[in-house]
């Protein structure tokens, strides 16, 4: 009995030992221990102790693979998973083979212990939110096939024990902040197959050996900034299949220059090498058959010239890109014609092509893009098997009669062109066109019927020509039109048609105006529901308004001025409106409350008998009865208001009296001398007060504000002055005027000549270059000519001449900013490396002898500051941005801080419009004004801060701490603000007044949002472009990226994750 008692307990003691977790389930419950967020519950709900299988491995949780009793795999993929995650937990899975994590939310870091996962073989963590540099134990994992690190933020450098990956085949680390050179042990990873290290920010020459990898297949480098020549040997040797080295700074070798490439592989199929500095011309006769084997080549956004060969001998190439380079001569007729060719897509946009189009007879080419060049004759005669054709912005001209032959089309833009005649009614064969852009011709007679038969037109464009005739019935009925313009034309008649049932119509954009157009408003526009702007301006409308104009319920932006309507405005048009202007008409009565958030100039000139309560008009637009009715003001009020003035004004001079004595008293002999010579002219609106237009709600600008705050305009210096300070950059006995600002003085127009003369005629101290590009000595940077630029906070900003024509732009230290010089050096010298196509780079300081000669010399980047071309104010450069250039400054600026973040480890500090500069044509958007924290004592970090807050762009965290310092997060918020900017047009600071109240930008936009109201807040400027779907769900992708970089500090993002998301729109 004893014995069966004894062997019962020892069967019940090894069954309990028997159901302990193993050490795998302890290290899958210490991972799950790390997740904050399991949306969907797969692993939360999955994983308890009570479905443990208890044979050593958990087959029931999902997401786990056994093989026997040991955890082989943890797939995790596409959850959403937050966690903060120790990947060290997963080296007590001993027979691990594949862990994989993508698309989720998961923040950490590469274990320096990761060598201890000696068993794995496939490794993604891809697009989640892991940091830190790479630890050389990754170096250690021998059996690795697979690593996919891509869409994180891993920083720093890839290790040199990178090439102890001995059975790696595929390598993927884009998306990342990594930076430095390529290790050359990378070519030493023989079974390699795909290495992509695209955007990142990796520097300097591509390394050679990778021609020397049998069995590489794709090697994608672009999006970073290799620079360095072509390697021409890689190209001909490579075994590899996909090659893309765009988006970086290559360019070719002086052996390059005659012949772009000696040789391309025959294995290569897809090569891109756009968005480069290459240069030369390509290859001809013969020789062409290097691109044989090519199914893709492109070589769009490079300096390339010379002309274009026939491409007689590629068979292969589907895809050919040679947009925006500086090709010559004719198009050649063997693309075109394509009798042994499969090519499907051309694009040679922006170019210099002359010369005719005969004819498009190719059979496989579906997409062709010749825009931008200067193609002449008249229209090809057939276009082949084109879908897509683009000939807009050359100089075709004669008729459109050859167009009863074309194919069937989808996409046809003939606009900027100098095409003439009617447009033909016999076009039954665009069936399937959606797109129609003739604009900006010189077409004539009346618009055809045959265009109302288009069965899938969304985007018609006839306007800027000369049409003339009614307006087809049937044209604002069309079920698929979304977009109609017709502005710039000479169409005439009243507008009759009949109203479209519910469902029926699409119309989102309808452009009438400057046409001559007569009647009364169409009562049927009230139909249109979808309709987001209506512009009829410059026509002889009559006639009062209708109240059915309520029915366009989704109408964004209304234009009705230069008619002739009168009486009342309708007291029920939609709230929706963002942009309005009824201005040169005859309209009678009150201005409906809805409307008065929008500015005077949205109802005056003209309309003498309408009132605006609250806004006003002026006194000549109210009519005499209405001024009679008008109540007089009390004799002891007006005896008040006049007592009142007069005192303020005598007390202003007083005090101009005594601190004009005071300077004069500080000023040494030869300044007075010097300034009873010079006499400045005060420029108009001096009292710099001004509003905006747009939007439709009563503005204060915050350069304003600080313009009252500091007694200067901001940083924005008149043309005037600019010129005036042009004379020299130091004082001499004929110039009036010095480099030297004095501390604390103003740069008003008025007197502009206060520029301290303290310093002396020459500098004597000490000029400092942080690279070998410049070589200037300090009397020579003394006679440079000099122009201001503007004034900030720190300093002001001049524009210096040297004497070889180069520019450079000289930032002089206000008196008591910057830091002693031990300390000043040690950080100067730490913007050696800071070097990035969008950073300003930084050249030099200047040290000298007395307190406030402190300089900083860097790049001079013209034409200017993003501030300069966005706000709607008088002065400024250009038209307006369109989105497309605005989301690509956008995602300049995020590239640039990503840079100095990741790459460089600080943060910008001092981020706004007017620190953004726009090189070149492109308007490539470059930071400037950087880290200069570093270089100020601690009251000059926090004036800066200040002004900051001023102007609109400070983290509220810095409002709250008593001694503030910029940060990476406090960056982000600043980019956010810009964000704003880019979207509404409208300045940082300003104050705008609205049925809330008086609220920055930031409050605004966040309350439009909140109530499902933020496409109210965009630029009108751009949103004639939100017709096009693309551009709008861009638009507000973009608006949801800056709400989310206002956020409290806590939940505010990386600049990493925004600069990934803004790319990818």
């Amino acid at each position: 009995m004893k014995v069966i008692t004894l062997l019962v307990a020892s069967l019940f003691f090894l069954s309990a030992m028997g159901q302990l977790p193993s050490q795998d389930i302890l290290a899958l419950l210490e991972f799950k221990k790390s997740i904050k967020h399991d949306p969907t519950g797969y692993v939360l709900s999955s994983w308890n102790e009570e479905s443990i299988d208890f044979n050593g491995c958990p087959s029931s949780w999902n997401g786990i693979v056994c093989n026997g009793g040991n955890v082989a795999g943890v797939v995790l993929d596409n959850l959403g998973l937050s966690a903060d995650v120790d990947l060290s937990v997963f080296s007590n899975l001993t027979k691990l083979l594949k862990l994989s994590m993508s698309n989720n939310s998961m923040s950490g870091k590469i274990p320096e212990n990761i060598a201890d996962l000696k068993s794995l073989e496939f490794l993604d963590v891809s697009n989640n939110l892991f940091s830190s540099s790479l630890p050389p134990g990754i170096g250690e994992l021998a059996s690795l096939r697979n690593l996919s690190l891509a869409g994180n933020n891993f920083s720093g450098s890839i290790p040199d024990s990178i090439s102890g990956l001995a059975s790696i085949q595929t390598l993927d680390l884009s998306h990342n902040s990594l930076s430095g050179l390529l290790p050359t042990s990378l070519t030493k990873l023989t079974r390699l197959v795909s290495l992509n290290l695209s955007f990142n920010g990796f520097t300097k020459r591509i390394p050679k050996g990778f021609e020397l990898i049998s069995g590489l297949e794709v090697l994608d480098l672009h999006g970073n900034m290799f620079d360095g020549y072509l390697d021409a040997q890689f190209l001909l040797l490579s075994t590899a299949i996909y090659v893309d080295f765009s988006g970086n700074m290559l360019g070719s070798s002086s052996s390059q220059q005659q012949k772009f490439l000696p040789g391309i592989s025959e294995t290569i199929k897809h090569l891109n090498l756009s968005h480069n500095q290459l240069t030369g011309s390509l290859v001809s006769g013969g020789e062409l058959q290097l691109f044989e084997n090519l199914k893709v080549l492109d070589l769009s956004y490079n300096q390339l010239s010379g002309e274009l060969p026939e491409f007689n001998f590629v068979y292969d190439l589907q895809v050919l890109k040679l947009s925006n380079n500086g090709f010559s001569g004719f198009v050649p007729n063997g693309l075109l014609k394509g009798d042994s060719l499969v090519l499907t897509e051309l694009d040679l946009s922006a170019n210099n092509l002359s010369g005719p189009v005969s004819m498009i007879t190719s059979t496989t080419l579906h997409t062709l893009n010749l825009s931008s060049n200067g193609l002449t004759g008249e229209l090809p005669l057939l276009t082949g098997s084109c879908a897509v054709l683009d000939l807009s912005k050359n100089k075709f001209g004669g008729n459109l009669t050859r167009m009863v032959k074309w194919g069937n089309l989808e996409f046809l833009d003939l606009s900027q062109n100098h095409l003439t005649g009617p447009v033909p009614e016999v076009t039954p064969q665009f069936l399937r066109l959606n797109y129609l852009n003739l604009s900006h011709n010189s077409l004539s007679s009346m618009l055809p019927t045959v265009i109302t038969q288009y069965p899938k037109l969304k985007v018609l464009d006839l306007s800027s020509n000369q049409l003339n005739g009614k307006l087809l019935a049937d044209l604002l009925t069309m079920p698929t039109l979304q977009e109609l313009h017709l502005e710039n034309n000479i169409l005439t008649g009243d507008i009759k048609f009949s109203p479209p049932s519910a469902g029926e119509h699409n119309l989102q954009i309808l452009d009438l105006s400057h046409n001559q157009f007569s009647g009364y408003f169409p009562d049927q526009f009230g139909s249109f529901t979808g309709l987001q702007l209506l512009n009829i301006a410059g026509n002889n409308f009559s006639g009062s308004l209708p109240t059915s104009m309520a029915g366009m319920s989704s109408l964004s932006s209304l234009d009705i001025s230069q008619n002739h309507f009168t009486g009342p405005l309708p007291n029920n048009l939609p709230d929706t409106i963002d942009s309005f202007n009824a201005s040169h008409n005859d309209l009678s009565g009150v201005v409906p409350e809805n409307l008065r958030k929008f500015p005077s100039s949205s109802f005056y000139p003209g309309n003498s008998r309408l009132s605006l309560p609250g806004g006003g008009s002026s006194g000549a637009n109210n009519s005499p009865a209405e001024n009679h009715k008008k109540k007089p003001m009390n004799t002891i009020v007006k005896v008040i208001i006049i007592v009142s003035c007069v005192a303020g004004v005598f007390i202003i001079i007083l005090l101009a009296i005594f601190v004009h004595y005071i300077r004069l008293s500080r000023r040494p002999p030869l300044e007075r001398d010097i300034k009873k010579s010079v006499s400045r002219r005060a420029p108009p609106n001096a009292s710099g007060i001004s509003g905006t237009d747009s939007g439709g709600a009563l503005v204060v600008s915050a350069e304003d504000l600080v313009a009252s705050k500091k007694g200067s305009s901001s940083e924005i210096i008149s043309s005037e002055e600019k010129t005036a300070a042009a004379t020299g950059f130091s004082p001499s006995k004929t110039s009036h005027f010095s480099w030297s600002p004095e501390s604390g003085d103003s740069l008003t127009g008025e007197h502009f000549a206060r520029l301290d003369v303290r310093s002396p005629d020459r500098l004597i101290g000490e000029l400092h270059f942080l690279d070998d590009t410049i070589t200037l000595t300090p009397e020579e940077l003394s006679r440079a000519p000099a122009e201001v630029l503007g004034r900030s906070s720190h300093g002001t900003s001049y524009r210096a001449t040297l004497e070889n024509g180069m520019f450079l732009t000289v930032k002089w230290l206000r008196e008591g900013v910057a830091k002693q010089r031990k300390e000043f050096v040690k950080e100067a010298k730490k913007f050696t490396n800071i070097r990035h196509p969008n950073v300003v780079g930084l050249r030099g300081y200047y040290w000298g002898p007395t307190q406030h000669e402190k300089l900083i010399l860097s790049d001079y980047i013209a034409p200017g500051s993003l501030a300069s071309f966005l706000y709607d104010r008088p002065g400024r450069k250009g038209p307006p941005l369109t989105w497309a250039q605005r989301l690509k400054i956008a995602v300049d600026v995020a590239r640039g801080l990503n840079y100095l973040h990741f790459d460089r480890a600080v943060p910008h500090g001092n981020l706004k419009a007017t620190n953004i500069l726009l090189d070149g044509p492109d308007l490539n958007a470059r930071v400037a004004d950087y880290c200069l924290h570093r270089l100020m004592t601690q009251a000059g970090t926090i004036e800066q801060i200040l002004d900051a807050g001023v102007l609109g762009y400070r983290a509220p965290e810095l409002a709250a701490s008593k001694k503030p310092l910029p940060s990476f997060k406090s960056d982000v918020y600043a980019f956010g603000v810009i964000l704003l900017e880019l979207l509404t047009g409208r300045c940082a600071g300003d104050v705008i007044s609205g049925l809330e109240g008086g609220v920055d930008l930031t409050d605004w936009v966040r309350l439009r949002a909140a109530e499902g109201r933020g496409t109210e807040c965009f630029d009108p400027a751009v949103m004639l472009e939100m017709g096009n779907p693309a551009i709008e769900k861009g638009m507000k992708e973009v608006l949801g990226i800056a709400l989310r970089c206002i956020r409290s500090v806590s939940e505010r993002q990386g600049i990493k994750t925004i600069y990934e998301d803004l790319s990818s729109i």
